[in-house]
């Protein structure tokens, strides 16, 4: 019998992980489920690790007993793998597992895996909404409205919106989500240049895409979002220094993570005109407070970090979890492994 803890939260159930574990006919499994309180807590760094939902106790009494740990958001410090000895999986349900502290996992001779790409197609799909909502002024729009004000001006050459269909865009980040908005807004019309500082020199870009550098993408693109992974090199990237570069009146969305731009850059270059509108799924602090400057402002859409808010992503990330969860049980590595030298010391075919 194999233990399996399905922790789960509000959005990334724990009876999916178990669904998607049954698609796979495996038998002599036993499931124990734990449910953490995000989205409606909003998740935040425990001990060493980011991005977590609920505390070092409570994963330690979820994963009680089991040899493979099923989540999205749970907290695996150090002291959770020291409290829980018969781990021996903690799969992820996200790009990135930060919420892992990989050298104890590792430590502790715990095979870590992630789901990459599970929330490219929402995520991708959001993003165009966002830049087309921004450039249409489709949020300021609405918000008049409700408050019985018919914003007629924005029918005005001065104030009218701009069309994707002949713009060029610029796209940081050329990963799983970079590539799809890509190719979406090549359907429009758009042009579009890259920058990725960790593509290879064989990446061949699709018909109507240039790989620029960052600077050559700002100063050409009426649109930038963003979609690179945050890191010490790609912190603040986005600056008043960098997005002085921008054409005048350009739109800006990052739906990526909010560490990637300066947001208290954002409200000079708006006053200026540098940008015409901003669009923003994720913050430098999450809720931002009541008295964050952009807050009521128009040319400012607004989202509470709903990007890869989907049915279909939570469904997705339970389904890749339970792939390579299924390969373990089988005594097969995982395809999407975070901490590799782990598994030298497995008895794991490939």
């Amino acid at each position: 019998m194999v233990r399996i803890a399905a922790v789960g939260d509000n959005f990334v159930l724990p009876q999916l992980f178990e669904d998607a574990l049954a698609r796979h006919a495996l038998s002599d499994l036993s499931f124990q489920h734990t449910t953490l309180p995000w989205p409606q807590v909003p998740f935040g760094s425990v001990g060493a690790v980011h991005e977590a939902s609920g505390g070092e106790d409570d994963t330690i009494a979820a994963v009680q007993g089991a040899e493979i740990a099923m989540t999205q958001l749970a907290p695996f410090t150090r002291a959770v793998f020291d409290s829980s000895p018969d781990l021996r999986l903690v799969s992820v349900c996200r790009g990135g597992p930060v919420n892992v502290d990989l050298a104890a996992a590792t430590d502790a001779g715990v095979v870590v895996s992630f789901a990459p790409g599970r929330n490219a197609q929402a995520a991708a799909e959001f993003s165009v909404g966002m830049m087309l909502a921004a450039m249409r002024k489709i949020g300021d729009g609405n918000t008049a409205l409700h408050r019985g004000t018919w914003r007629g001006e924005f029918y005005s050459y001065s104030h009218a919106g701009m069309e994707l269909a002949g713009n060029t865009v610029g796209v940081i980040g050329f990963g799983a989500i970079g590539r799809l908005v890509t190719d979406m807004v090549l359907a429009f019309g758009a042009k579009v240049l890259v920058f990725d500082p960790y593509l290879d020199g064989s990446t061949v870009p699709p018909e109507g895409v240039t790989l620029v550098d960052l600077e050559t993408l700002l100063s050409s693109s009426r649109v930038v979002t963003v979609h690179a992974r945050l890191s010490e090199e790609s912190a603040h990237m986005l600056n008043a220094s960098t997005l002085s570069l921008l054409p005048g009146g350009s739109v800006l969305v990052n739906t990526a993570r909010g560490g990637l731009l300066d947001y208290s850059a954002l409200p000079a270059l708006l006053d200026s005109g540098q940008l015409g509108a901003v669009a923003l799924d994720v913050f430098d602090e999450e809720p931002p407070p009541l008295s964050w400057p952009l807050l009521g402002r128009d040319n400012v859409l607004l989202t509470p970090h709903l990007a890869g808010a989907t049915q279909q992503t939570a469904e997705r990330a339970a389904s890749i979890l339970a792939t390579d969860v299924a390969r373990f049980i089988a005594g097969q590595s995982p395809e999407h492994v975070a901490n590799p030298e782990v598994l030298a010391q497995l008895s794991l075919t490939s």
